[in-house]
């Protein structure tokens, strides 16, 4: 990263502080770090420098600001009052300082190399692939990697060279950036086969008396329904005939007879269309899944990753509305 020096505005400095020669943007990066870590040790080894020299750097840059930002313990770090204020408004201030420092170094820099990606199996399986393939089309001197995981456990993108992931769901990675790309809709759906079997379904109480088949990574033995309009809010619990934790698998077992469920909007649109599924109670629907793209914080992100994001931003909210238009 280039990095600036900028000129100090001296009615707000300290005397300490004027007389020091500093980077302010490599202080902020560093205040950044340790809070997101957890300690002065784990962010020297993020910023590949020293424990000494992130302890100097916090130090000139309370100094500069006047300012504690952080408690010292023994063993454990803390936010000051001031410490939480800072936080929360330089990692705003060096997000725009990342986005504006990527937009001008991306117009001289060609994509290139391996990116590699985390994906959900059906969302990346189906939703994604498009928008991939047109991202492949115009930087021709990129490959990606695409690894499908159902699973939402930790991984070390660092350390397994991970580049980014498509989140969908709360975020599982608090201390990386993370982009939103939209929001996915859950509705309640069941086949004919096993409506046939049960009382018709008029209130949202009903759907108790069904057998159940859950998503294991977003919902086991309970969840919870909204009413469109009114707001009305209703919990669910039940003990499901099928657990799992990929999509296909849940909509073929509710394809068969087993159960009803819960699933995402476009990935049951085909069998709706066709009448082998039935979306049930539509005023009813559980909270939509937010879906974000994640990557770790850095100081520079090479351009095969920056150009994915941009692709990302502009392509999937267009997939998320045409995905709702053909309900």
């Amino acid at each position: 990263m280039m990095l600036i020096h900028l000129t100090h505005n001296h009615t707000l400095m300290t005397p300490a502080s004027r007389k020091i020669a500093f980077d302010r943007i490599e202080l902020i990066e560093t205040f950044i770090a340790i809070v997101d870590s957890g300690n002065l040790s784990a962010a020297a080894r993020l910023l590949n420098t020293t424990q000494p020299t992130i302890s100097r750097r916090l130090q000139l840059l309370e100094s500069y600001l006047g300012l504690n930002l952080i408690k010292r313990t023994t063993h454990t770090l803390s936010l000051t009052p001031d410490g939480e204020r800072s936080y929360e408004r330089y990692k705003a201030l060096l997000a725009t300082w990342h986005n504006v420092e990527s937009d001008l170094m991306q117009a001289k820099e060609e994509p290139q190399g391996i990116l590699r990606v985390l994906a959900p199996h059906a969302f990346g399986q189906e939703q994604l692939i498009g928008p991939l393939a047109d991202y492949l089309a115009k930087y021709n001197q990129v490959s990606v990697e695409w690894n499908l995981h159902d699973d939402r456990a930790f991984h070390d993108f660092i350390g397994e060279g991970i580049d980014c992931a498509i989140q969908v769901g709360e975020i599982t990675y608090p201390d990386m950036v993370a982009v939103p790309l939209g929001f996915i809709e859950r509705i309640v759906i069941a086949s004919p086969k096993c409506l046939a079997k049960y009382p018709k379904v008029e209130k949202v109480t009903d759907l108790a008396n069904f057998p159940w088949v859950a998503l294991t990574t977003f919902y086991q033995t309970h969840i919870s329904l909204a009413h469109s309009e009114t707001n009305e809010e209703a919990v669910l619990r039940f003990l499901p005939k099928l657990r799992t934790d990929n999509l296909y698998a849940m909509k073929n077992a509710i394809l068969s007879g087993m159960g009803i469920g819960v699933g995402s909007r476009w990935v049951m649109n085909d069998a709706l269309d066709k009448g082998d599924l039935v979306h049930l109670l539509p005023d009813w629907q559980a909270t939509p899944l937010p879906v974000h793209l994640v990557y770790p914080y850095a100081k520079f992100y090479p351009a095969r990753l920056r150009c994915f994001v941009d692709a990302m931003k502009q392509v999937l909210p267009s997939v998320f509305e045409h995905a709702a238009k053909q309900a």
